[in-house]
């Protein structure tokens, strides 16, 4: 029942009130980094399953970056000379985001504008605080506990500076949610590394040290940084509703302000 009401939904938003057809909106395509990890690859089918759920007359598509299938250019050239917002699954700028996509767009036939990468963004703090909660962050703490307790925000890592920016704005707005100290570290390219972040808040007397998983979904790098907690660790963003929120948000900044294939960063 529920899929024909999603149906019936989707033929009347392409219906105007005066019976004409209206125009379909640009395409939404999610830009996926690509994976040989399995688990990767379904959650992403997941969650682009969730963004055709919140807005079912919104053609929505999949195209990665590399090593899964359908490939960006790929999903372009099936668009032909179409419109289409192109949503980076990342979650800070970085090589992908400046030179990758925005190559690819360029090279389509389709009308393309690249959204910011999803992050850093409140959507983003909401998902890692209620993965933290899930992993039995408790959201009340007495003076002594809050004094031992703090966060590290493990993510990929880039060589991009601005990468980093963009990380450290993520660590800072959830450490305003949390009242801890939250500290990026990084699995590759970047320092400092989850360790030595672990390291540094052990000498500082922060025993109590949660890592917060901040990946798109499940991999190598995410199951490295959880490996290393001493206490407990979060899972990855994955599909959680926030993140379809989010997804959708990015599109609709991207239309609102006319963007072009030079991504901005844009935090609201």
């Amino acid at each position: 029942m529920n899929r024909i009401s999603s149906q019936l939904a989707t033929q009347l938003s392409l219906v105007s009130l005066d019976g004409r057809r209206r125009p379909e909106p640009p395409a939404l395509v999610l830009v996926a980094h690509g994976s040989r990890d399995p688990r990767t690859l379904s959650t992403v089918h997941t969650l682009v399953e969730r963004v055709r759920e919140l807005r079912p007359g919104l053609p929505v598509h999949l195209g990665h970056i590399e090593l899964n299938e359908p490939l960006l250019p790929d999903t372009l050239a099936s668009l032909g000379t179409g419109e289409a917002v192109l949503v980076p699954l990342l979650l800070s700028r970085g090589y992908h985001v400046k030179r990758d996509i925005p190559e690819m767009a360029a090279a389509a036939r389709a009308h393309t504008r690249v959204a910011a990468p999803l992050g850093p963004h409140p959507l983003l703090v909401e998902t890692l605080h209620a993965r933290l909660v899930e992993a039995g962050w408790r959201t009340r703490m007495d003076d002594t506990t809050r004094r031992s307790s703090a966060v590290v925000l493990a993510a990929a890592g880039s060589r991009d500076p601005e990468a980093a920016i963009d990380t450290g704005r993520t660590a800072h707005l959830l450490a305003e949610r949390l009242g801890v100290p939250v500290v990026p570290a990084y699995a590759s390219a970047a320092t400092p590394t989850v360790d030595t972040a672990i390291r540094a808040l052990a000498a500082q007397g922060r025993d109590r040290v949660a890592v917060a998983s901040y990946f798109t979904a499940p991999g190598l790098f995410a199951t490295q940084c959880a490996e290393a907690a001493p206490w407990i660790a979060s899972a990855p963003l994955g599909t959680h509703p926030a993140m379809a929120r989010l997804v959708l948000h990015r599109y609709d900044q991207s239309l609102a302000t006319q963007a072009t294939t030079a991504p901005a960063l844009a935090s609201a």
